[in-house]
């Protein structure tokens, strides 16, 4: 691209070259009035192209400011996927030299190497500075950075382009999407019912060791009340104590891209969603929550409470692809030394019934107690191996849309 660019101008050189040197020639063989003013013109003309150089752009700064499309100026909200960003640039140029308008581009880097180009232009005021205004699109879930951004002039013949960069980076990240679950009745009910031989009970005794801070519940005592914290954020926030005994869960995200129906990307991304969305509800109801992901790499997070969990937990969840090398059943015989028995195991998979089953009998033997999340979209499970699953005891819940969620976890089995 600078390559092309410097061709373009040389060209543009020449053919000035050209036609300063047939005015030359013209006023030094013909002479007269004319052909002097047309020497005289055609000089005020390169002067002011030659000083464009000098036009102050390459000395450019400016700042940049974002936020959520939608959201005060002052709020502090995470970002997730689908959300939108509006961006302001504000842009000053030194000097004196008149530009007659500035061209901005922006660049929006994601860490996979996926890059968004933003172009605008703005004309300069008396102070020569100006101010540009844009949206991105809807995010997808990862981290982004903003590169350098481009500040480009032309003369008013627009022959030359002179530009300037300022260095205005900024990292932030986006999380999955994630949709508020009050209630897990079918799966809470494997903490009291038929579960409640692998798992311990979730309305465990609380000690007196405070385990951080949590979101203020109705009915919450005024000694509970974490009045630092509420100071802070002005919001109600309450003492989180440590359990004698914490349910421990497992959620098992499937991560082998043939398991996903096509369009395999939207099937991966709802998974993704449906794991943030249950280790967001069940962290703020003190659960102990762990995550087995198994790619290129082997990730396990063991299941522990606390704000520090969901962070690492969430963080894993941003940046997580369909990258698996074998299916669900072989990715669980690999991480065989890293289960714990006893564990409430929720597995998150687009796998079809007979892989399903094989995975969650394997999980039964190890002494973990199974859950499965089909993501099928439009495709349910066929009736057989939903009544096998059934007739083993195990929960079963099928999801098309994350919205759909809340009324599947809180209404009962599929």
């Amino acid at each position: 691209m600078h390559a092309v660019k410097e061709m373009k101008s040389r060209k543009r050189w020449r053919l000035i070259a050209l036609i300063y040197g047939a005015a030359l020639l013209y006023l030094l063989f013909q002479g007269g009035k004319t052909a002097l003013m047309l020497f005289m013109i055609l000089n005020v003309l390169l002067l002011y192209l030659a000083l464009g150089r000098w036009s102050g752009i390459s000395r450019v700064s400016g700042i940049r400011s974002y936020r959520q499309s939608g959201a005060a100026s002052n709020s502090d909200h995470s970002l997730s996927a689908g959300s939108t960003l509006d961006v302001q640039l504000s842009v000053k140029v030194p000097g004196v030299y008149p530009i007659p308008y500035v061209l901005v581009r922006d660049r929006l880097l994601r860490h996979n190497g996926q890059q968004l180009q933003f172009e605008s232009s703005f004309v300069p005021n008396f102070k020569r500075s100006g101010e540009v205004l844009y949206q991105t699109p809807p995010l997808q879930r990862g981290e982004y950075r903003f590169g350098t951004t481009e500040c480009v002039s032309h003369d008013i013949f627009g022959l030359f382009e002179h530009s300037g960069r300022f260095g205005s980076e900024a990292v932030f990240s986006v999380l999955p999407q994630i949709v508020p679950l009050r209630q897990w009745h079918s799966i809470q009910s494997g903490f009291r019912g038929p579960f409640s031989h692998a798992v311990a009970p979730r309305a465990a005794k609380e000690t007196t060791q405070i385990n951080g801070v949590r979101e203020y519940l109705y009915g919450d005592r005024l000694s509970r009340i974490h009045w630092n914290a509420t100071a802070k954020t002005g919001d109600w926030k309450s003492k989180a104590f440590e359990r004698e005994s914490l349910p421990r869960t497992l959620i098992i995200l499937d991560r082998y891209a043939a398991d996903y129906p096509a369009p395999a990307s939207d099937r991966f991304e709802l998974a993704v969603s449906t794991a943030a969305s249950l280790i967001d509800s069940g962290l703020k109801g003190d659960t102990a929550i762990g995550l087995m992901s198994s790619g290129k790499k082997l990730t396990m997070l063991p299941p522990k409470s606390g704000v520090e969990q969901r962070n690492s937990l969430l963080k894993h969840l941003t940046f997580v692809d369909a990258d698996a090398e074998q299916g669900l059943y072989k990715s669980l015989m690999a991480a065989d030394s890293l289960l714990e028995p006893g564990s409430f195991a929720i597995m998150i998979s687009g796998a079809s019934g007979k892989e399903a089953i094989r995975a969650m009998e394997w999980l039964s033997r190890k002494g973990l107690t199974p859950c499965l999340m089909h993501i099928g979209g439009e495709q349910r499970l066929q009736e057989q191996w939903r009544l096998m699953i059934r007739s083993k005891g195990w929960s079963l819940f099928e999801l098309k849309q994350l919205q759909e969620l809340p009324a599947v976890l809180e209404g009962g089995r599929a």
